[in-house]
């Protein structure tokens, strides 16, 4: 048993173009990089061996790494990843809601990413490897109104059209959202799906993100729409806690629905999904639905009904998860935005996670972990709170 010997937290800042409005949607600015703030978790064992993730500081603030990290994880053994998340789990009811499913995949994630270091092994490796690489979409930050960004359907094709040069063989669009001013307006989305399906031809696949809570008349035009323009898939358009919502849109529709997105309850609230046919392919990602393993639970689900589990979201943890399942096609490359290049090294790295070739795929990671080549040197140097 190798113990865990101390739990650290580094918040640190580093330059950014991506900027969030009002409502927390993400959008890029053609200004000089600002700043924000990122969070390394740091799981460290009496034999020195250490295990990282990186996420929000609001989540793994110290009052939750205190109150709860600490408590179950000191003293344990690492490798007992499955027991040490069931006791922080079982700890989720009476925290007030201040340990949550983000805070728990942070601390799995920092887990796993130990045990493949001690290994030498990549995480989906680990797990038991399916592929070495996967194909990518390019996933889209939602409309804006800045010029030349994405302000129109023009601006998302123009834009599309860049993808595909890039590389990309799948492209899924977020469209206009509040507190953009007349957003949610079905009829202008569908006209910037339209529109990028006439730029970019019949060989990509297209997808949208609805993500604006429309009522069930809106979403069920918006997936007609999308089913004249031959879209592999339709997410989030309805409130998710509305399941009965989404076992009609279902019936309606011949388009694949994807869900739930946001949803919370892990694999246990899919799996009401599934049971219950509201979706047609299920959605599941390792930061927002409590980890690595759950994630994976959710997946199997899926597996075990003959349907696909598309992950949800990009970065490390998810791209090990895909490396070790059959039943995804793709993997979420993004947000992307004209006035940011994502090929560009984040500042705390010393290079890509997931970089892609000119085919539009990405390959698994190789790296002992999670596969992050993380730079400690500048996360030192920029750090501006431990715990």
């Amino acid at each position: 048993m190798v113990k865990i010997e101390r739990i650290a937290v580094n918040v640190f800042e580093h330059p950014t173009r991506l900027i969030r409005d009002s409502h927390g949607h993400a959008h890029a600015s053609r200004d000089a990089p600002g700043k924000a703030r990122l969070a390394m978790l740091r799981v460290v064992t009496e034999d020195g061996t250490e295990g990282y993730s990186f996420g929000a500081p609001e989540v793994i603030r110290s009052y939750v790494i205190d109150g709860f990290v600490r408590k179950d994880l000191v003293g344990q053994s690492a490798f007992d990843r499955e027991r040490l998340w069931r006791a922080l789990a079982d700890r989720q009811r009476g925290s007030a809601g201040q340990l949550t499913d983000r805070a728990l995949s942070l601390v799995e994630q920092a887990l796993w990413d130990w045990a493949g270091r001690k290994l030498g092994l990549p995480v989906h490796k680990l797990i038991g490897g399916f592929r070495d690489k996967v194909r990518a979409y390019g996933s889209t930050m939602c409309g804006d109104e800045q010029p030349g960004g994405l302000s129109s359907p023009e601006d998302f094709a123009r834009f599309a059209e860049k993808l595909v040069a890039r590389g990309y063989k799948g492209i899924k669009l977020h469209t206009w959202m509040p507190p953009i001013p007349g957003a949610p307006d079905p009829k202008r989305d569908v006209q910037a799906c339209a529109a990028v399906r006439e730029a970019v031809g019949p060989d990509i696949a297209l997808m949208l993100d609805g993500y604006h809570w429309y009522s069930r008349t809106d979403a069920l035009y918006i997936g007609r729409e999308l089913e004249k323009l031959d879209f592999a898939w339709f997410e989030e358009p309805m409130e998710e806690e509305s399941i009965d919502s989404y076992i009609w849109l279902a019936s309606q529709l011949a388009l694949p629905i994807l869900g739930p997105e946001s949803l919370g309850g892990r694999f246990l609230s899919r799996a009401a999904w599934v049971k219950q046919g509201a979706c047609d392919i299920l959605r599941a990602g390792a930061p927002g639905n409590g980890g690595i393993g759950p994630c994976l639970k959710s997946a199997h689900l899926a597996e075990s009904f003959g349907m696909n589990c598309e992950i949800h979201g990009n970065g490390a943890a998810n791209l090990n998860v895909i490396g070790a399942i059959r039943n995804c096609d793709w993997y979420e490359r993004g947000l992307l935005h004209p006035f940011v290049d994502y090929d560009e090294v984040p500042a705390y790295l010393k290079s890509l996670t997931d970089p892609m070739d000119k085919e539009g795929f990405v390959g698994m990671p190789t790296r002992p972990g999670l596969g992050e080549d993380i730079d400690f040197g500048y996360i030192e140097a920029a750090t501006v709170e431990r715990y």
